[in-house]
């Protein structure tokens, strides 16, 4: 992300503003090859002013220097629900610390304690982040009573930690896909029309005209709720087929059921950015982990 700090005023957010909102003004072919080769968290995700004053540090710098943490943060650490849903495991006074019930949210844990939930010891795993350029066929599920191919086949050697992917993906659908153990990170992506952005290029099965692109712009009312569309365009002026959408919903099948309620099947569905990230140097079926300051981008956005 290029630095927009002037040598004296700090962040110089007006400008940077402006920049976000006209960010598909060059045309929609040029704006979707761009998104595709992008590296690493895209400058127009989020508007800049979200992350003042952390921006330019990284994971490490973003983190507590004490070797201490919140008991909420260590449950959530250890994968068993995010640190708000913690806070009320606490409450109800099913987490002990060295054999002793806590019910105080903000109880710090050292790193030689015993914490328990519901009478099992827990462990913390390191955080993390990988990223995958899923191929088409292969399930985000733990495991399939078909014996049909998972990702998990793709990125069982990433760790030894056990990794979990961050929002929907189907079978058919290929392009990024983010695995990670951070319950937390991974639930604030994926929060309702607040998680992350999510951009596609889609291929239908038969033309969309320019009335339907703007009719679908407007916003969609489906059987779970209203679909905002935040950018639509045709990537190539040549073939009314090919579109390029940006949606920060994640509800599952969201894109094939938006346009399936104007008659249309999508044939090809690519994931070519989430939360910023972009598949660029990952053939399909590859995955990479990311580096601090990528990870230190998705916990402060």
């Amino acid at each position: 992300m290029r630095n927009s700090r002037s040598s004296n005023n700090g962040p110089r957010r007006g400008k940077s503003k402006k920049s976000n909102n006209n960010r598909f003004a060059s045309g929609p072919k040029k704006t979707w090859e761009r998104e595709e080769v992008g590296d690493g968290p895209q400058r127009g995700a989020r508007p800049v002013k979200k992350y003042r004053g952390v921006r330019n540090k990284t994971a490490e710098q973003l983190s507590s220097a004490s070797d201490e943490v919140r008991l909420n943060k260590y449950l959530s650490n250890a994968g068993i629900c995010s640190r708000r849903e913690a806070d009320d495991l606490i409450g109800a006074g099913l987490v002990s610390v060295n054999n002793k019930i806590v019910t105080s949210m903000g109880y710090k844990v050292k790193p030689k304690d015993v914490v328990k939930y519901n009478g099992t010891a827990l462990k913390t795993d390191k955080m993390r982040y990988v990223l995958l350029n899923k191929p088409k066929g292969f399930l985000t599920s733990m495991d399939d009573p078909k014996a049909r191919k998972t990702v998990f086949e793709l990125v069982g050697n990433a760790c030894n930690e056990r990794i979990y992917p961050v929002g929907q993906m189907e079978r058919g659908s290929t392009g990024v896909l983010l695995l990670t153990n951070d319950a937390d990170t991974a639930k604030k992506l994926t929060k309702g029309v607040n998680g992350a952005a999510n951009i596609y290029h889609i291929v239908l099965d038969k033309s969309l005209s320019k009335q339907q692109l703007d009719t679908i712009a407007s916003g969609t009312k489906l059987e779970d709720g209203i679909v905002k569309v935040e950018e639509i365009h045709f990537t190539s002026d040549k073939n009314p087929r090919e579109l390029g959408i940006r949606i920060n919903a994640n509800k599952p099948r969201i894109v094939r059921r938006l346009f399936a309620h104007y008659g249309f099947e999508v044939e090809k569905l690519d994931r070519v950015s989430f939360a910023g990230l972009t598949k660029k140097k990952l053939n399909r079926g590859e995955y990479r982990h990311l580096d601090p300051k990528e990870v230190g981008f998705l916990k402060t956005r």
